[in-house]
Order: structure tokens, then sequence, then C-alpha cells
């Protein structure tokens, strides 16, 4: 009986859809915890760091063919944007990952992806972030911070992976991310020195119209 439990019990994680991965149990952290409590101190360095990251980011793509790219993107690549009330509505959004710079010279200096499916929900008090579909998703929890910015704090979910790794356990797979509004109807989460390819990581999150 406890083998047929067991195997029930898995068969049900798997069956879980994208979004139940963005439980708050990914961050574990209590409803009005900050995320400085939350978060390692490896991200928190990276977060200290962030204009360090735009900085170098930018000079290089701005230096090679794709210049034109940061231009055509508007309040969304550069980095003293961020407009009041920086908190996306729950809902549905169109989101796409932009990688900026490179530390290592045979990777392009500027990626640009096609557009995902990404989830704002307010679960327990807490607003949490999905990417849905995709490659490379990360799931967690968007917490208070100032005015005009708000602090991502997650772990990356990658290829078929039905359930996130808790925030924490691995280094490589941990986010921080900074979240801010950009403009009437789009926000943008900045990554600054990603652990894989880039220096600075944006997703563009635009809600999705309702039919």
């Amino acid at each position: 009986m406890r083998l047929l439990a067991a195997a029930l019990l898995l068969l049900a994680l798997l069956a879980l859809p994208a979004g139940a991965a963005a439980r708050d149990d990914v961050v574990p952290a209590g409803p009005n915890a900050s995320w400085r409590s939350a978060a390692t101190e490896d991200d928190r360095g990276r977060l200290r760091r962030w204009r360090d990251a735009w900085v170098a980011a930018l000079e290089q793509v701005r230096a090679g063919d794709n210049a034109g790219e940061i231009a055509r993107g508007g309040a969304l690549f550069e980095p003293d944007t961020a407009l009041a009330v920086p908190a996306p509505p729950a809902g549905d959004y169109r989101c796409r990952t932009f990688k900026l710079g490179t530390p290592q010279r045979d990777l392009l200096d500027y990626v640009a992806y096609p557009a995902f499916r990404c989830r704002i929900a307010i679960e327990g008090g807490r607003l949490l972030f999905t990417k849905l579909t995709g490659s490379q998703r990360p799931v967690g929890t968007i917490f208070p911070d100032n005015g005009r910015r708000m602090v991502f704090l997650g772990t990356l979910m990658l290829g078929d992976e039905t359930r996130a790794l808790r925030y924490g356990r691995d280094r490589e797979r941990n986010l921080i991310g900074i979240v801010e509004r950009v403009g009437p109807q789009r926000w943008r989460v900045a990554f600054p020195f990603p652990h894989h390819e880039s220096l600075l990581d944006v997703i563009e999150l635009v809600p999705t119209p309702r039919r």
C-alpha cells in the first residue's frame, strides 16, 4: 500500500501544470518578510552591483552589430527609466527574454528570444511570478522594495522539469532580479550577472489581451 501511495503521489506531481511550480514554498518566507532576509549573500551581492551589470552589458552591445536593437528597445534597456507603482497586476503576460553582454568572447553579446507565456499570481498575500513556457523558466516571489522597484527571488526550471527547486539549494539555479514598470502596460525583470551566458538578462512583460 505504501508503494502504491508513493506511486500515486509521484503521478500527481508529474501531472501538475507548469503554473503549479510557482507556489510560495519556492522561496520560504512569510507574507511580511523582506527580500533581504530571504536572499542568499551571493544574490545580495549581485543585486548591489546591478548598475555595473547594466553599464557593462550596454557597452558591449552598443560597440557591436546590435546597437540598433538597444535603441529600438527604448525604456526597456535603459537603467533609469523606472516608473512609480512597480507591481505588475495579477494575470497572464506575453514575455520576452533578452540576453545582453557576455563574459565569454565566443558567445553572442545580444540574444532576443521569441515571446513565451508568463503569469503573475497572488497567493497567501504574496506576489508570484512564473514563466510558463520555454526551456528556461524563472519561478519565484516578487518582494516589495521601494516606490519604483520590487525584487524577484526564485529559481530556474529547465527543460521538462515539473517542479522548481527551493530557492537557496543550488547557487547556479538561484535568481535575483529587479522588477520595474517602464511603460503604461509594460514591465521588466532585470537579472544582473546571471550565472550563465550573459551580463544582464531582461524579461519584458506585457499583459495578454483578454478575449
